[in-house]
Formats: C-alpha cells, structure tokens, sequence
C-alpha cells in the first residue's frame, strides 16, 4: 500500500483550497501530519481541520513534510516564502504559481534546491484539472512521484522537459478553459440569432460543451477522428466545420496565433 504524503500547504485560496480538498478526498495526504498555512483561514479550511486533523498555521517547527506546496499570489511570494525556507531546505518545494520561476522560487527560499513547477488549471477545482509540471536539476525520483501524485489528484498531470514549455502549457491548458467558455458563449449568442429563446440557447450552449468534454473522457479515439465521427459527408456539421475551417484552415491558424500571443505574455510575466 503506497504511503500517505505529509504536506506544508502554504496559502490555501482558490487553487490553493482546491488541491487540498483533492487530496483530502483522494486521501493522498496523511492530514495529520500535514498542514496549511493561511494569513486568513476560510471556514471551510478551519473545518477541514477539524474533520481530518489537519494542522492550521502550526507553528513552523512543529513537524517534517515530504512536500511544500506553494499556492500564494506570485506578487507575495517575495515576503510569504522567507520564513519556510527551513523547510524546504531538506524537503521537495512544488510551486503553484503563475509567472516565478524556479530561480525566483530558490531565492525566496533561501537557496533551495529541489523544486518543482506546476501549472494547473481552473477545472482543478473540480477535479478535472490539466497541469504541466517540471521540475529542477536537484528533484529525485521519489520525489517526483510524490509532486506526481499530488498534482494528479486534481486532474491529470503532464511533465513537460523545460521551465520555458511551462509557458506553452499556460497557453494551451492553463488558459485554454477560458477559449471553450468564449466557444460556448459565441454558441448562445448564435442560437439567440437563429431564433432560440434565452434559456434554450444557454442550456444548449452549456450541455454541449459538457456532454462533448465528457464523451472525449470516454472514448479514446484520436479528436480529429471524434470529428469525423459527428461528420457526415454532406450534412449539417460539415456544412458549419467548412465555415469554421475550410481549406484555409482558418480556424487552426487563428488558434496557433492565439497561444502563440499567450506563450509569448506568459514568458513576459515570468520573473
């Protein structure tokens, strides 16, 4: 039976309060030896606490953990790390945070060496998240088992074999959630236009985009052969796919424009 992870939870927020519920659920952690550390404890986080023996905001020397997650803002990181950089001297640090790298994360923490990048996404908070993870020269194996485990308990969990494709990943995965919202939005607005009323065109909208991400969870097959297998040759879905990328495959050259412009603000942002 494979052992629980102990875990130094540092800011327990949207992403943050997300994969520690996962975790919790998935008994990934062993909650009473773990611990989140928040300035401000949510109500669900002090009941959390309560339920699993979960430690809220221990003092700093009062345990030893396999994994220090850090999900603050990257604007505090500089001022919230410092006083965990004891801990993480001798124990596996996974990052959460949007645009610091792995030199910036080490400097915070005073010097530390084995870290991990972690990029998840919004859908994270219902356990069906995508994340790119890489991690520094200094991580182990065992080690990335444990930033494996902890980050797959939210979603799935993708290496990839740079710091800078962390910034492809946040063009593709970490923003792609808002790209099939804005799809289902131009979906309503559409089937307001044909003649649907408003409560008809959102739920529509809505079901297909759930009922497609859910039938591409089940089957398999390659997407463009889910494709073809919604196409028939000379219907209705053929008739809307050439509009959306015909033989000038506009639809594919405007996507790869787009997460190329945001690869390219991601690596900007990154300090």
């Amino acid at each position: 039976m494979k052992q629980k992870i102990s875990v130094a939870l540092v800011g327990a927020g949207s992403m943050g309060g997300a994969l520690l519920r996962g975790w919790l659920e998935n008994s990934v952690i062993d909650a009473a030896s773990s611990a989140a550390f928040d300035p401000a404890p949510a109500q669900w986080l002090e009941a959390a606490g309560v339920n699993s023996g979960l430690a809220i905001n221990p003092s700093l020397q009062a345990g030893r953990y396999d994994a220090l997650v850090i999900a603050v803002k990257p604007q505090t990181a500089e001022k919230a790390l410092p006083p965990f950089s004891e801990i993480a001297r001798e124990t596996l640090t996974v990052s959460i945070m949007a645009g610091t790298s792995i030199a910036s994360i080490s400097r915070y923490l005073g010097g530390a060496r084995k870290i991990v990048r972690a990029m998840p996404n919004l859908p994270a908070a219902v356990g069906k998240g995508a994340s790119a993870i890489y991690c520094a020269r200094g991580v182990g194996e065992t080690e990335k088992v444990i930033a494996q485990d902890l980050m797959a308990a939210v979603g799935a969990a993708i290496w990839v074999d740079s710091e800078s494709a962390i910034d492809a990943a946040t063009a593709i995965s970490g923003s792609g959630p808002a790209y099939f919202f804005l799809l289902g939005e131009a979906l309503e607005a559409a089937a307001r236009a044909l003649g649907l009323d408003d409560d008809a065109a959102r739920s529509l909208a809505r079901a297909t985009l759930i009922g497609a991400g859910a039938y591409a969870a089940q089957d398999r097959r390659a997407l463009d052969e889910l494709r073809r297998a919604v196409t028939s040759p000379g219907g209705t879905t053929e008739a809307a796919l050439k509009i959306f990328d015909g033989d000038d495959r506009r639809l594919r050259k405007l996507v790869e424009e787009a997460t190329r412009a945001a690869a390219r603000r991601a690596g900007e942002l990154t300090n």
